[in-house]
């Protein structure tokens, strides 16, 4: 029987990919006694971002025992591991040991360490550019040199008969620590990892078993001699480098460390930082070398009992709001450090309640965390909280997939909830903490590493593996492209290089081509009359020196703003004339603009332009926020802002990206721009829809196909070369690009004529990098200029990759965006790419300055986004050459 709460169905919140089932059959606060199990039938359970369906709950039985994630995961009685005699050496390597065997069910052996794919094209000899002017850098990298003639020797070890106790072939082994192996090694239960290399290639040995004292057969066998720079090595060292976190003093909370000694109080939003470093060794041009970058994680100071309380006071619907709020939260436990995410809460079940322990001892949640980590549990009738164990934790538990409950009062909540990430003065106080200039991060990372080089334990390890890290953060020389010039209908001006934004330039000026309004819609509602009288008057004025004449509106006043009064109206007053609709809503309430957009890009196709009230309410700003709504209604209406010069002709630029659908579960949305001009000024979109397993292959030969159609149509030709840019893609899935995408979009030009063979490149853009880089500046550490290229030291030797910094921060440290171009028939040099790349970053019509990613890739993220949070539907291809999602 299920044990899952009446109503618990699938909670929806906003950009996370949940959706809500139907209400609850009772509102019941913590602690108040749950309803009759009987009355309880299967129901679906709660769901949220990023994980699969949660299968029904079990309740504690002598077949099917829930136990609590202390005594699941690592709390609690602990798994088997090295006995209390363990090195040092061997309980450092706990993420390693953890490959644990269960019966028959093995980890895949070390050697199929995950390797990102070749990809640099077999004529790039030398991906370096030579144009710029020469920066020297620093970067948050860290040189691990390996001694000369020293490597890593990894052997297979099997027992005869066989031992499937982890812990017994740990304690096996350690017998022979003295006399054969040493104590430096890492050892998962059945790969053995040493520093040094046995006499014997096979070696024989044999220890007794300590439960029945039968003499067992140890035979340890030479499979592999590893160097520094190899894919197991590289894994290795990262593992053993996170014991060197541990050894500092930093707990590892997700898949990062920090320190939990030295938190920052934010008190005035109940949050607190606690500061950490996201790390990672790995193999670049020429050396092997540690990254280290700050990192800081966020958590509420309350527990989610304290919000559950809160909630209850709040809400009319306690259940399903406490359901949408927390189902695909991560909260910490801080007993023990570890995150789980909620998939459900289960209101029939309390601390109160007792279960099994593997040693068949029954108690309570209350007594178990008492006894265990002396934790008070004050109210015994608060709900659990239930958590999915992922498959890495099943393994680990042997294959047990029963629920993790977790106890409120004993879990805090990290990150920020959406209606933080909204508030301004959250987010500035929390950015005071974690927008480190680059002096300060450099000082950070140095003493960090100066921490390590003096700690004996550390030394002890690195020395073990014969290692050592160099003492500086490595330098290097990084290029600044020049600037470009920026061209408008009647006038031409560059900018100053160190902004990289021209919104000053452009005042006054004449746009390149303009598109007067004759025929549009202004609806507001009755207290937004007066603005809305203004904002068409100030329009008038601005639009002039654009080029853009503006004629009188239909003005539609609204009774109310709600959503069926504004579709209302929209039926009505719209004809096969009007250009565009604005709508100057009064709150910012999701369904508003949800519904306007829908109505708008699929039931009749029009550009549209939503509008807060409160935005035209500052007369002193009115203004400047009027200019920018004509350049956003020139731009979805048809027309360009400003160009450069672009050397090449017959070109189209491609810009791909994703977006997870918000209103619908396991399915996502790819959005696909491609030019259809020399000047890159003009794009035709696409979007279309993938679910859970399904590749964006499948869908990216039908929008290449439509979108050279599209540029046939345009220009009379098909384009000579053709510039993919592919963003969206998370770490280990370029695989997938390489594998899947590629052939597709290759097979996509035969479609369109059986000899079509353009030149044609594919270039993946990475925003979420920890790459960092620094210019000295007068004894000082600075951002690099925007139009800074690093194309070598810290890039891949297995990559025709490069770094660009694009754009100007005026807080905190920049962080460069990653260009890896893994297909290339295009001809063009690193050089050309380059600039091209930087060109394009210069033409996102939302703002007159640089961008991190180029325009079509920021395009494309803005349509998926549009589709994915507020349409849910295929727009209308009226709409397709047009930049409407603006």
């Amino acid at each position: 029987m299920s044990t899952a709460p009446p109503g618990a169905g699938r909670a929806r919140g906003r950009a996370r990919g949940r959706s809500r089932g139907g209400p609850p059959a009772d509102t019941r606060r913590p602690g108040e006694p749950a309803p009759s199990p009987a009355a309880t039938d299967t129901q679906r359970v709660g769901r949220g971002r990023g994980r699969a369906a949660v299968p029904p709950i079990t309740t504690p039985t002598a077949a099917a025992v829930v136990e609590p994630p202390s005594k699941q995961l690592a709390p609690g009685p602990q798994p088997p591991g090295p006995t209390a005699a363990a090195t040092p050496q061997e309980q450092a390597t706990e993420a390693m040991e953890r490959m644990t065997l269960n019966g028959d069910q093995r980890r895949p052996p070390r050697e199929q360490a995950f390797v990102e794919p070749h990809t640099r094209p077999q004529h790039i000899q030398d991906k370096r550019g030579t144009t710029g002017q020469e920066i020297p850098l620093h970067s948050n990298y860290i040189v691990l040199n390996n001694r000369p003639n020293c490597a890593i020797y990894q052997y297979n070890v099997g027992f005869a008969p066989q031992v499937e106790s982890r812990r017994a072939r740990f304690g096996l082994l350690r017998s022979h620590e003295e006399s054969l192996l040493g104590r430096v090694r890492t050892f998962d239960g059945m790969i053995l990892f040493l520093p040094k290399r046995l006499p014997q290639d096979v070696t024989e040995v044999y220890s007794k078993l300590e439960s029945d004292d039968s003499n067992i057969k140890i035979t340890i066998t030479l499979t592999n001699e590893l160097h520094a720079n190899s894919p197991v090595c590289l894994q290795l060292f990262n593992t053993t480098f996170r014991r060197i976190l541990a050894k500092l003093k930093m707990r590892q909370i997700g898949r990062h460390y920090y320190n939990p000694d030295i938190p920052v109080k934010i008190p005035q939003h109940r949050l607190e930082l606690w500061p950490g470093f996201i790390t990672s060794i790995l193999q670049y041009e020429r050396n092997v070398m540690l990254g280290l970058d700050i990192s800081h994680k966020i958590l509420r100071t309350d527990t989610v009992y304290d919000f559950l309380l809160e909630l209850y006071q709040t809400s009319r619907d306690f259940h399903d709001e406490a359901i949408k709020k927390l189902v695909g939260e991560i909260v910490l436990t801080r007993y023990n450090n570890k995150t789980y995410r909620i998939d459900d809460i289960n209101w029939d079940m309390s601390p109160s309640d007792k279960f099994k322990l593997a040693s068949g001892r029954e108690l309570s949640f209350v007594e178990y965390y008492k006894e265990q980590y002396n934790a008070d549990i004050h109210d015994l009738k608060q709900p659990l909280l239930v958590s999915q164990p992922k498959k890495r934790e099943i393994r680990a538990r042997g294959g047990d997939m029963s629920p993790i409950l977790l106890v409120p009062e004993l879990c805090t909540r990290t990150g920020l909830s959406e209606e933080a990430r909204a508030d301004f003065r959250v987010m500035k106080d929390v950015a005071i903490y974690t927008r480190i200039p680059p002096q300060e991060r450099c000082t950070t990372i140095m003493k960090f590493a100066n921490e390590m080089q003096q700690n004996t334990e550390v030394q002890e390890i690195l020395k073990g593996w014969n290692l050592e890290f160099e003492k500086n953060l490595v330098r290097f020389s990084g290029r600044v492209l020049p600037p470009e010039t920026i061209y408008q209908k009647n006038a031409r001006y560059s900018y100053k290089p160190a902004d990289a934004e021209w919104s000053r330039e452009m005042r006054g000026n004449a746009l390149i081509s303009s598109i007067s309004l004759y025929s549009y819609l202004v609806l507001f509602s009755k207290r937004d009359a007066e603005k809305a009288e203004d904002f068409v008057n100030t329009l008038t004025r601005v639009g002039g020196p654009m080029g853009i004449k503006v004629d009188n509106p239909t003005m539609c006043g609204l009774p109310d703003d709600r959503s069926d009064a504004i579709l209302r109206t929209l039926k009505q007053e719209l004809t096969p004339r009007t250009q565009m609709v604005i709508v100057i809503l009064s709150t910012n309430r999701k369904d508003r603009y949800d519904a306007v957009k829908k109505f708008c890009c699929v039931d009749s196709p029009v550009p549209s332009q939503c509008i807060l009230g409160k935005t035209l309410s500052k007369k002193n700003m009115l203004m400047s926020v009027t200019t920018k709504v004509a350049l956003q209604i020139n731009c979805k209406l048809g027309g360009e802002l400003w160009a450069l010069e672009i050397p090449m002709k017959k070109v189209m630029v491609v810009g791909i990206d994703s977006y997870h659908d918000s209103g619908s579960k396991g399915r996502s949305v790819g959005g696909f721009i491609a030019s259809t001009n020399n000047s890159f000024t003009r794009y035709f979109c696409q979007c279309k829809f993938q679910h859970t397993g399904q590749e964006l292959a499948d869908n990216l030969k039908t929008c290449m196909t439509n979108a050279l159609r599209k540029y046939h149509e345009v220009n009379g030709a098909l384009p000579d070369r053709i510039i993919v840019y592919r963003d969206g893609v998370g770490d280990g899935q370029l695989p997938v690009v390489v594998e899947h995408e590629v052939p597709q979009l290759l097979e996509s030009f035969k479609l369109i004529q059986p000899d079509y063979n353009p030149k044609f490149a594919i270039v993946v853009v990475k925003k979420r990098i920890n790459s960092r880089f620094f210019m000295d500046q007068r004894g000082q550490l600075a951002n690099p200029p925007p139009g800074t290229i690093v194309d070598t030291e810290v890039t891949k030797p297995e990559w025709y990759d490069f770094f660009l910094v694009s754009q100007s921060v005026r807080q905190g440290t920049v962080t460069p965006t990653h260009f890896n171009v893994i297909y290339d028939t295009s001809g063009l040099k690193p050089d050309h790419m380059q600039r091209l790349t930087y060109k394009l970053c210069h033409l996102y019509y939302n703002w007159p300055g640089t961008v991190r990613v180029p325009a079509p890739c920021q395009y494309a993220h803005k349509l998926a986004f549009l589709v994915g949070q507020s349409i849910h539907k295929e727009p209308h291809s009226d709409l397709a050459d047009r930049l409407y999602f603006l």
